[in-house]
């Protein structure tokens, strides 16, 4: 499955609201956000529009292997 190619940090930050996502701080142009769903899990997203496709998909990456999917079924999941 493609990845969106025009998603913003809002837009992004809307969508994984869905997997329980929360914004914790922002320092800078960094986003953080931690979900306590599955265990506690921190990520980082630049406040860019839109977000780099290699960024994303990293972001996507790590945020599968929290929950032990596949990236795959994360995009199906919020976009």
């Amino acid at each position: 499955m493609k990845l969106p190619r025009d998603i913003n940090a809002s837009g992004l930050i809307k969508a994984l609201q869905s997997l329980g996502y929360e914004v914790t701080r922002q320092t800078g142009s960094h986003i953080r956000l931690t979900t306590v769903q599955g265990g506690t899990h921190h990520i980082t997203i630049p406040n860019h529009n839109p977000i780099k496709i290699g960024t994303l998909s990293s972001i996507l990456n790590g945020i599968a292997e929290h929950f032990n999917t596949t990236k795959e079924d994360i995009i199906r999941r919020i976009f």
